[in-house]
């Protein structure tokens, strides 16, 4: 779509006001609204906001920016009122002078596949987000007691689960997702909705549109949607496993070849060996919360140990089986990414891995097939030569602050940005007392 027929579409569908939107630097999503009679200046000219209270972005004695849309990012909110329609678009954002900034996370992803694409490659990822659904409790708080009973892929004819996702899938649809599957998780109040896989760029302002749309459609429900990695002691977290291949400008997918024993190429090989060899620091972008850490803990199918395996789901990265003569199917899944994330972020630098491992022509070691790693010991993991991801948010930046290769993928500004950002997220839970401290300790000191 380009901007005459943006403006075409945005007549025919009766819009009133344009959401013009954008990430800043750990994922949440800003918007400038603009009235449909100014859209033709804003495709134009851009729009102006104030960078200086956004985090990550400029400085409040260089604090103007501007933003500009992509049409192609088009979508109706069909939760909005008729008789004030709204629509959103995606933007990116420049610096006065006319320059990309370079702490814009949608630029940073954009910059990191213009690498793949100089070599003829699209990078696709197909994510699988996972969330919970909470009823308010006591007024406008929230107790994260899960709503239902339900459990893996438990069907009900009638409930309000059902009616959720429901509702949210012909939401999504209609926001341009191509929804594949929605079902219920493992957990009580836990759920997943798959959309399929497409570019990273398209794949990442599609994950920040399932996000606030699950929010938006379960809040009309009187419901709270949360994509918080570990909101409920004892049960699994949520996650978001992303299937990832690369295809050629043909649309093959260079992962598959039919002669090896895992039907993988040599170029697959080292694109896993890439991402694990960075996996220690590639965790602070994948898994960037302090509550991430409690969700990468054995017991809850949640990966904690670095290794590939082909059918093995307590590996960090997995060969899912796929139909046999269907090519496509040949994707590498990277498990430990939770919907947390930044996507754009977490997708460069998942990128900025893989490409480090293809032009180093790594080797990744032997799968670890048919073995649980959860019930290995410490000294048989070592002798296997069993890495563990960082423990903490904390152990995770350390190991970033170490990585030039994910480093320059951010760039400086938005890696800046995002290590102050991370620090000070940790610096406060070092100082915040827990429930649990107050009850272990507050009788028994």
């Amino acid at each position: 779509m380009d901007k005459k027929e943006l403006l075409a579409r945005v007549k025919e569908d009766h819009v009133r006001f344009i959401s013009c939107q954008f990430t800043d630097v750990i994922g949440v999503v800003k918007s400038v609204d603009v009235p449909v009679a100014r859209l033709g200046v804003a495709l134009e000219e851009g729009v102006w906001f104030d960078g200086s209270s956004v985090e990550g972005f400029a400085r409040i004695q260089e604090s103007d920016m501007r933003l500009v849309i992509d049409p192609a990012t088009y979508a109706l909110l069909p939760w909005s009122p008729t008789d004030a329609r709204r629509a959103r678009v995606f933007c990116d954002i420049y610096t006065p002078d006319g320059t990309p900034f370079g702490g814009d996370p949608r630029g940073v992803l954009k910059r990191m596949l213009q690498k793949s694409q100089a070599r003829g490659w699209t990078y696709n990822v197909g994510p699988e987000p996972e969330f919970f659904l909470f009823r308010h409790n006591e007024g406008e708080r929230v107790h994260p007691v899960p709503y239902d009973i339900g459990g893996y892929f438990d069907f009900s004819s009638d409930d309000e689960a059902v009616r959720v996702r429901t509702e949210l899938m012909d939401a999504l649809s209609g926001m341009g997702l191509e929804v594949e599957v929605a079902h219920h998780e493992a957990a009580l109040g836990q759920h997943e909705i798959d959309f399929r896989f497409a570019d990273a760029l398209r794949t990442a302002d599609n994950v920040l549109t399932l996000k606030y749309t699950v929010k938006a459609i379960a809040a009309r429900h009187g419901l709270v949607a949360s994509f918080m990695p570990k909101p409920v002691f004892g049960i699994n977290g949520s996650g978001m496993h992303c299937h990832q291949s690369f295809l050629d400008e043909k649309g093959k997918n260079l992962f598959f070849d039919a002669k090896d024993e895992y039907h993988l190429s040599p170029l697959a090989y080292s694109f896993i060996a890439g991402q694990l060899a960075h996996a220690r620091a590639l965790a602070a972008l994948v898994a960037p919360t302090v509550n991430s850490y409690k969700r990468l803990v054995p017991g809850y199918e949640a990966p904690v140990y670095i290794s590939w395996a082909q059918i093995n789901r307590s590996a960090l990265i997995r060969i899912p089986r796929y139909t046999e003569g269907c090519d496509e199917g040949a994707r590498a899944e990277l498990r430990f990414p939770d919907p947390s994330c930044n996507p754009y972020l977490a997708f460069a630098g998942m990128l900025a891995a893989a490409l480090d491992g293809i032009d180093r022509k790594m080797t990744p070691p032997k799968p670890l097939n048919n073995i649980n790693i959860y019930e290995l010991d410490e000294a048989q993991r070592a002798k296997l030569g069993i890495a563990s991801l960082p423990g903490s948010l904390a152990e995770a930046l350390r190991e970033l602050e170490g990585d030039l290769v994910l480093q320059a993928a951010l760039g400086e500004s938005a890696y800046e940005a995002f290590r102050r950002a991370k620090w000070e997220e940790w610096d406060e839970s070092r100082i915040a007392v827990a429930d649990w401290e107050v009850e272990r300790y507050l009788e028994a000191a």
